[in-house]
């Protein structure tokens, strides 16, 4: 079975693709609300997903029950869907990924977002992401990012995003940084630091 399924393949290319995953990487739901945003107000129409069943283990990712108005039961299963840019101009070379961060098989799953980031000649991938810090909500957002190339590296220095040094358990934003190096495309990563006591 094809993991990745098409509604609707654009016949032109995507200079950026920005993504953000729900899960451990999402402090306060910062990095997806994020990219909903941009979803909402380019505006962007749905292009593609991944089919959940390989990637999650719903005894930890668990799928969610809805009830409608008619009172029918469904099921909510983990989404990881491709946006593509409605709009014209500048704001058209931008694709969007809102995901949930895979359970299992990492690197299949990184490797079929690359097929996308291939098709469409993505040049650039920005990942967003969130943590909990020791930040009060009333000062400016704390932002530190990681990126792949020296231009990118100094041109987040100037807009004072320091690299933050982190080793430690990863989140598929790495996964994917390292897929992005081997295929030499450009990868940025952007983390807001959330207030603890914000949910």
């Amino acid at each position: 079975m094809d993991s990745l399924i098409f509604y609707k393949k654009p016949r032109r290319k995507f200079r950026t693709l920005v993504a953000a995953f729900a899960g451990w990487p999402d402090a306060s739901e910062a990095a997806t609300r994020a990219v909903e945003y941009l979803v909402s107000m380019l505006p962007a129409r749905r292009m593609a997903e991944i089919d959940p069943e390989e990637f999650y283990d719903f005894s930890i990712v668990r799928p969610v029950t809805r009830i409608n108005n008619n009172g029918d039961r469904s099921i909510k299963w983990p989404e990881n869907v491709f946006y593509h840019s409605a709009s014209r101009g500048k704001a058209s070379s931008t694709m969007l990924l809102i995901g949930v961060e895979p359970s299992l098989k990492w690197r299949a799953y990184t490797e079929l977002v690359m097929s996308v980031v291939e098709r469409f000649g993505v040049e650039k991938v920005v990942s967003l992401g969130s943590l909990l810090d020791a930040v009060p909500h009333t000062r400016q957002v704390k932002l530190t990012g990681v990126a792949t190339t020296q231009a990118a590296r100094e041109e987040l220095a100037k807009l004072g995003m320091l690299d933050s040094g982190y080793q430690g358990p990863s989140a598929i934003h790495t996964a994917l940084m390292e897929a992005c190096t081997k295929k030499n495309i450009q990868h940025i990563s952007l983390w807001g630091h959330c207030p603890h006591y914000v949910n």
